[in-house]
């Protein structure tokens, strides 16, 4: 694979033949696809085939979202070794998960859900990811979370707290800039003062998505949808944090009121040209 991963989006299945056909030239040459590798933990069939064949044209990179880094159990010895087996076969060049917990007894909840930033929280989420990387032979980049509610017990900036993490583990950062944009308008901060401090060395991937108000409170409360276009604000701190950390593999994500193929990658254009007018200004 000889193509410099630029702008990326998330793989789906009603776009993958169109994936597959997208020519790895012009504004679409670094183009790259991320997939949730739960949805292809399976010993074959068509999803196995798509992922094959959009492998061989283009970057890959695989996103989880069930390790449950964050959980009181260790992560799941048999869910990492299907992720392990995902990455063997397809050499992702980036492998990320949430600083969430979503399982607890064997049931998986259908959310990523919050911790507290303490020290007990920091010890165990920096065992479970040790214990990751160990067992997926790969190093992690770990996503920050949105905010709805402010917790009692934080005794940590959230910067600080995946600074920490990073440096006792050695992972890496994806910032969801969509998530700081959201979490500072919830919780009333500065988002500009989030994306100012996170050191650029540990940002390996950044993601880019849509949000909407709360159905009942309106812009009180920001919900992080995935079902609309990136907002302004949110490219606008895309822009400030490029500017001063270089280009990083940026992602559009889009789970909900999936738009075509054609407008996905309109954005995925837009993100692009922020990173290549960078590297050619350098």
């Amino acid at each position: 694979m000889v193509t410099v991963p630029t702008a990326g989006l998330g793989l789906k299945p009603q776009h993958y033949a169109e994936a597959a056909a997208c020519p790895a030239a012009g504004s679409t040459r670094g183009l790259w696809f991320e997939v949730h590798p739960e949805n292809y933990m399976v010993e074959g069939g068509p999803r196995l085939f798509w992922l094959e064949t959009i492998r061989d044209a283009r970057p890959l990179s695989l996103h989880g979202v069930g390790l449950s880094l964050a959980g009181d159990e260790r992560p799941d010895t048999e869910h990492l070794a299907r992720f392990r087996r995902l990455i063997d076969r397809y050499e992702p060049f980036v492998v990320s998960e949430h600083l969430a917990w979503s399982r607890r007894g064997g049931v998986y909840h259908p959310d990523l859900l919050p911790i507290p930033r303490n020290g007990e929280m920091l010890s165990r989420v920096c065992a479970n990811i040790e214990e990751a990387q160990e067992a997926l032979g790969r190093r992690l980049l770990i996503e920050n979370p949105t905010a709805y509610l402010a917790l009692a017990d934080h005794q940590w900036d959230e910067v600080d707290f995946l600074v920490e993490i990073a440096h006792r583990t050695g992972c890496g950062l994806l910032v969801d800039v969509n998530n700081v944009y959201v979490s500072a308008a919830n919780m009333g901060l500065s988002a500009e003062a989030w994306i100012d401090r996170v050191p650029g060395a540990m940002v390996g991937e950044i993601h880019l998505a849509g949000h909407r108000p709360d159905p009942a409170l309106g812009d009180a409360l920001l919900i992080d949808s995935h079902d609309a276009p990136v907002a302004e604000p949110v490219w606008a701190l895309h822009r400030r944090l490029i500017d001063r950390i270089g280009p990083r593999p940026t992602l559009i994500e889009r789970d909900g009121d999936v738009p075509g193929f054609d407008d996905l990658l309109a954005e995925q254009g837009r993100a692009a040209a922020v990173l290549t007018d960078l590297e050619i200004a350098a």
